[in-house]
């Protein structure tokens, strides 16, 4: 896969970005544009103009590690896109950014057992574990309950992608929801740069993009961020609202696969309102289970 086009329009969307003043540069008289010159870039990054319209039209295969880095500086990326910026260069070299065989991504829960022992082992948080594509593959009891707006009963996996965008009750779901749309879309951006060969993923931004209008302007911003660590607002049809702090981790023995980890503050109203939802879950397994009988 050519990734010409995805290098062409990064670079130039953080171009864009970066003012003179920012920059430590005078912007001048009779200016064009509001983010960077070329020209500029080249002078920060201490390289020369012809080798950075080079990089901008897309050849960056065989970037040094040291040019990448000075034009990371030179266009004041964070952390995610600097990273996105090397996944990219990986992907022009040919070289998977895990640095392990290109592989699809997993679309059906993981077979081993002891990924569903260590889900179900969690019983205070929400766990569960997601693909790249946004698929959710496996959830503990109480992520099958705290996910119950999503997971439904269609017997289909659930994506958290198109319940962000293509269904109305993430409106109720997410009460930040324009923010959650916009970390969705940068997370899937950065997993299309480190992995561009991932036709699932692929498929789904076609999809996206052409049944939701926010989610064809988010994608075409170019930004991405890793999931990581933070707090997050739901509102849940059982229990009401909760703050969530949330935790990636990334199983070494699957590589593609996430695995989420979402806990309440103890003693706080949103760890009551998920033990009652705890409770809901407990309840309702047993019930499943009693008219089975």
């Amino acid at each position: 896969m050519d990734n010409r086009a995805e290098v062409r329009a990064f670079l130039m969307s953080r171009r864009a970005k970066v003012t003179p003043k920012e920059a430590g540069l005078i912007a001048g008289l009779n200016r064009r544009v509001t983010g960077l010159r070329r020209s500029e870039v080249a002078t920060l990054a201490g390289v020369s103009v012809e080798y950075y319209s080079k990089l901008e039209r897309g050849a960056i295969a065989g970037a040094s590690s040291s040019v990448l880095d000075a034009l990371a500086r030179a266009l004041q990326l964070d952390d995610a896109e600097r990273t996105h910026l090397f996944d990219l260069a990986r992907a022009a070299d040919g070289i998977p950014a895990s640095g392990r065989p290109r592989q699809r991504s997993p679309r059906k829960a993981p077979a081993r057992p002891s990924l569903f022992w260590a889900l179900e082992s969690i019983t205070d948080g929400i766990a569960f574990v997601r693909n790249q594509s946004q698929d959710l593959l496996a959830a503990n009891a109480l992520g099958r309950a705290f996910y119950s707006p999503l997971i439904g009963d269609g017997g289909l996996t659930p994506n958290l992608a198109r319940f962000q965008f293509l269904d109305p009750a993430s409106r109720d779901f997410y009460p930040d929801w324009d923010a959650f749309a916009a970390m969705c879309v940068a997370i899937m951006r950065a997993e299309a740069g480190r992995d561009p060969h991932n036709r699932a993923l692929q498929d789904l931004v076609g999809e996206l993009s052409t049944r939701s209008d926010t989610f064809r302007t988010l994608w075409g911003a170019h930004d991405v961020r890793s999931h990581g660590t933070g707090t997050k607002r739901y509102h849940h049809p059982l229990v009401g609202e909760l703050t969530l702090a949330y935790e990636e981790l990334l199983p070494t023995a699957e590589p593609g696969l996430v695995f989420m980890i979402y806990t309440a503050e103890p003693g706080s109203p949103s760890a009551e309102r998920l033990r009652l939802l705890a409770s809901w879950a407990a309840d309702h397994t047993t019930a499943l289970i009693s008219s089975e009988q």
